[in-house]
């Protein structure tokens, strides 16, 4: 790592120019009621999320889902609602269901209208290949949230 705690020299790009990345980072810094992230740098606060296909192969999926896993996926979503919140002003939440054996769903809604749903499976195994990936993945949750909620405006204020 370099002398500001980046990850890589081209990270600090895509977390400068990505509103999802800025948003989930925002989340996390929101939930770090010690400041254990005060002096951290946005890239290094997002590389717990990058999870390689080597790294996958090696964590087990026997036995619970870590707490630090289940706080990244919590914190993945929360950041899907909040930019679909500053979208359309619609007030959005979150629901995860994860069970231990590293199955569930993730439920972003907003009234009665369910603007993402995701299946997980293997949470143990929870990330992306690079910043850019979980960027990308982020946008389409986004981007087809805003649509659903833009196509059912009465449903997301019920």
């Amino acid at each position: 790592m370099s002398e500001n705690n980046s990850v890589n020299g081209n990270a600090t790009d895509t977390v400068i120019s990505s509103p999802f990345l800025k948003t989930l980072v925002q989340q996390i810094r929101a939930n770090d009621s010690y400041g254990f992230y005060k002096n951290w740098s946005d890239e290094l606060i997002l590389k717990p999320f990058v999870v390689t296909k080597q790294k996958k192969k090696e964590i087990s999926t026997e036995g619970e889902v870590d707490p630090a896993t289940i706080s990244r996926i919590n914190a993945f979503f929360r950041a899907i609602a909040s930019s679909i919140e500053k979208e359309t002003g619609l007030l959005s939440n979150v629901v995860i269901e994860l069970g231990h054996e590293g199955f569930g769903w993730a439920l972003v809604f907003s009234g009665r209208l369910l603007l993402t749903v995701k299946t997980l499976r293997d949470a143990h195994r929870f990330g992306f290949e690079s910043l850019e990936k979980l960027n990308e993945e982020g946008e389409k949750f986004v981007e087809k949230g805003i649509e659903l909620a833009k196509r059912f405006p009465e449903a997301g204020n019920l």
